[in-house]
């Protein structure tokens, strides 16, 4: 019996020298598995530091191109006042040269060509500092909102036509009229409309859009589909665009532009309206425009613009929207008349819009006065300024109007 034992206790301690280098093997295996991979996490965590460096890098190379800027300098870039399309104003020029105002809107009807327009805008680009020259814009969408209209302009027809075109087609066409514009010296056209009338049979009550043919389509995909090609076609001309009007006016009856009260108590933070500039931003729309009307069920208590759950809360920290957002009009508008002109600047800059849109330059004194005294007073205002300056100077050197 012992012996039969120790015969059997070869193949065993065979097979335990065989299993123990086995395991050994396996060990030697797994350290160097284990040590591989604790190489490629060092790696990886070496390529992110050395990403992150080179995106901080490309940061601070793209903030040291922009040129440094007075409080004064800073706080003019908001602002976006108008002139006479079809002549020069004095108001304007000095809002350029006294307040250092950095947009402006070419407003009314011009039947000048565009040679003839040039030297318009030659003149205005004059008179801004050469290293940070003016966006200089007008509201060219088509049909009845087409304010350049003289020899060169083709003649747009309006939305609802565009709408029913193929994308390809009006993308194309839109091109030629961005080429028309940037000739002319017109670096931003305010448009698409990007809104969504409630039906065909709602739009002649809809003031603002229906009534006047200005939207693309009735269903969300059309919409945006047009919207983009309109902004692509721009583009490729070296034009920027804004969707307007955020969150949309395709539910109101009344025209913020000659009525106070405007309500609308149907759009919401999950409407089809707003779904709809979601879309765009995905597709990298590079500005917004934020509507005044009241809207009862995301900020019932000031105009959308004024309000910071709509601009901040809803368009920037919901959507994501980290472009550039400019108001609507904010001078001569009846649905902000109960707001000084100084404050609407200090509420529209507050909600998280970038650009005031003041159509009537003898208020830019009041507007920038009061925007200044609260920056100086305020430092979470002013840091809100640092950041809608910033916004703008980053479109303006996309632009090639930053040196």
């Amino acid at each position: 019996m012992t012996k039969r034992l120790k015969k059997q206790a070869k193949p065993v301690v065979f097979l335990g020298i065989v299993i123990g280098c086995a395991l050994i093997v396996s060990g030697v295996l797994g350290l160097s598995g284990h040590l591989n991979n604790q190489e490629a996490i060092k790696s990886k965590k070496k390529n992110q530091v050395s990403e992150t460096k080179t995106n901080s890098s490309s940061q601070n190379k793209s903030d040291q191109k922009m040129p440094k800027m007075t409080l004064e300098q800073k706080v003019g870039q908001l602002f976006m006042t108008g002139m006479p399309a079809n002549n020069y104003d004095q108001a304007t020029f000095d809002a350029i040269e006294k307040y250092q105002v950095g947009s402006i809107i070419l407003t009314g009807r011009s039947n000048l060509s565009i040679p003839e327009m040039k030297v318009i805008t030659d003149k205005l680009q004059g008179l801004a500092p050469a290293n940070r020259r003016l966006l200089i814009s007008c509201d060219q969408e088509g049909g009845n909102v087409q304010v350049l209209q003289g020899t060169g302009f083709s003649e747009m027809p309006n939305g609802l036509i565009q709408g029913s075109w193929a994308p390809e087609k009006l993308q194309e066409e839109a091109k030629n009229w961005g080429s028309e514009l940037s000739t002319a010296g017109i670096n931003f056209d305010l448009a698409p409309v990007a809104d969504q009338v409630l039906s065909a049979d709602f739009a002649p009550q809809n003031a603002p859009i229906g009534y006047w043919s200005r939207q693309y389509a009735y269903d969300k995909a059309n919409i945006v589909s047009h919207a983009d090609a309109f902004s692509k076609g721009m583009k490729s001309a070296g034009v920027l665009t804004t969707a307007k009007h955020f969150p949309g006016l395709g539910a109101v009856t009344g025209n913020t532009d000659i009525s106070a009260g405007v309500r609308d108590s149907q759009t919401n933070p999950k409407s089809e309206s707003v779904q709809i500039f979601k879309e765009l931003i995905s597709s990298g729309v590079p500005s917004i425009m934020t509507a005044t009307a009241i809207y009862d069920q995301i900020a019932p208590e000031l105009p959308g613009a004024f309000s910071p759950k709509m601009v901040d809360g809803l368009l920037r920290n919901q959507l994501g929207f980290d472009g550039l957002v400019i108001t609507d009009d904010l001078s001569n508008a009846v649905q902000v008349q109960a707001w000084s002109p100084g404050q609407r600047a200090v509420l529209a800059l507050a909600a998280g819009n970038d650009l005031v849109l003041a159509n009537e330059p003898t208020q830019i004194p009041e507007m920038i006065s009061e925007v200044l005294q609260k920056a100086k007073s305020d430092q979470g205002f002013a840091e809100k300024i640092n950041q809608a300056s910033s916004r703008v100077m980053k479109v303006k050197e996309q632009m090639k109007l930053v040196e």
